[in-house]
């Protein structure tokens, strides 16, 4: 079971992740949505499109921009990260 933890909270638990570029993609329905708050931060990859941020929260602390998706990913990512969400920053990926 993979976990993303953040300030001693569970965010996502799964053992349907996928690694891409390094980062752990979550299937959606298997993340804590409710921990998640929306940022206006977007960005743009080479081959898999426009991902989207959100803050992410815990007992006392705020991660900024630790999660983020590919909403509407491209043709060449669509298999890997669509319906996928993905951690960084402070947010810690444990086996």
């Amino acid at each position: 079971m993979t976990r993303a933890v953040f300030d001693g909270v569970v965010i996502a638990d799964s053992d349907d992740v996928r690694i891409v570029e390094g980062m752990t993609y979550f299937p959606r329905d298997a993340v804590r949505t409710d921990l998640l708050v929306d940022s206006p931060t977007t960005t743009r990859c080479i081959w898999k499109g426009r991902a989207r941020y959100w803050h992410v929260t815990g007992r006392d602390e705020i991660a900024p921009d630790a999660a983020f998706a590919y909403e509407r990913p491209w043709p060449l990512a669509r298999r890997l990260v669509r319906d996928r969400i993905a951690f960084w920053g402070e947010v810690e990926i444990v086996d």
